[in-house]
């Protein structure tokens, strides 16, 4: 059974495991490593993505609203059951939501694929809502969703809405722990890799950028997903690669800027021992 953990902990033994590890032990002795950055995130984590070890973290079986770092889990369920070159065309129901918006034109045909662009780039709630239709509906969506979680692992998620949008009744809410396998499984589908390290994707009518600051900012930047909103603050999980090795970083509940913690903390990271 997973521990519960009221303050940071440093230098974990325990994995990821190829699956991330059901249990984290106690902090190591004080001295015995530095420590790593902390920063506006309530909770968060860093892992090696590879052997699964996580490195540190501060409250990561915490639950927390997801916001949007919940549209990877999306993305997974989409590309188990769409052909990314099929299409469907969009109906003014896609754009009855709460923005950010990739901007769908009613009538319009769009490919899986540049929904998955609109969704993972610029965290387009419309394009979550399309997505959601051609999986079934908001219902049928947001229970593969669920299913899909607990396939891998994440036994913590609970998925109220394709986009992370909440609301009375269709909360969202997932750990760091949860988070980072739900984005290593992400990173592993190469049609979602590739979308995530896009800086640029063009778009019927307009040209798409990426949210995720870190490509330009961090080299070796695999991508990444934000997330706003009331409930849930700032979250961010992202992932980055030095030499063979790759960290995956998670946070939560971010009152502030959460690029200059999650750069402190993948730093961190490298420097550690492999």
């Amino acid at each position: 059974m997973r521990r519960l953990f009221a303050a940071t902990v440093l230098a974990l033994t325990a994995t990821l495991t190829a699956p991330l590890a059901s249990a984290l032990p106690d902090a190591a002795p004080a001295g015995t490593v530095v420590a790593p950055p902390d920063g506006p995130a309530q909770a968060w984590l860093v892992a090696d993505m590879d052997t699964g070890r996580i490195l540190a973290a501060k409250n990561p079986t915490g639950s927390y609203a997801p916001a949007s770092t919940i549209k990877t889990l999306l993305a997974l369920v989409v590309v188990d059951n769409l052909n990314p070159n099929s299409f469907a065309r969009a109906n003014a129901s896609h754009d009855r939501v709460e923005c950010s918006c990739v901007g769908l034109t009613p009538g319009q045909p769009y490919t899986t694929r540049q929904l998955l662009e609109g969704l993972l780039m610029v965290s387009g709630n419309d394009a979550a809502n399309m997505l959601a239709d051609m999986l079934g509906g908001q219902r049928a969506a947001v229970a593969r969703m669920n299913a899909k979680a607990q396939q891998l692992g994440a036994r913590s998620t609970r998925a109220g809405s394709p986009s992370g949008l909440d609301g009375p009744g269709w909360e969202s809410s997932t750990t760091p722990f949860d988070l980072a396998l739900i984005f290593r499984a992400a990173l592993a589908n190469p049609v979602i890799a590739t979308i995530l390290r896009q800086p640029t994707a063009q778009f019927p009518g307009k040209t798409l950028t990426a949210q995720n600051e870190l490509l330009a900012r961090y080299p070796g930047d695999l991508g990444g997903k934000t997330g706003f909103t009331n409930l849930a603050r700032k979250t961010y999980v992202g992932a980055a690669q030095r030499g063979n090795r790759r960290l995956v970083v998670v946070q939560m509940y971010g009152t502030g800027d959460l690029y200059p913690q999650a750069v402190g903390l993948l730093d961190w990271g490298f420097s550690q021992p492999a």
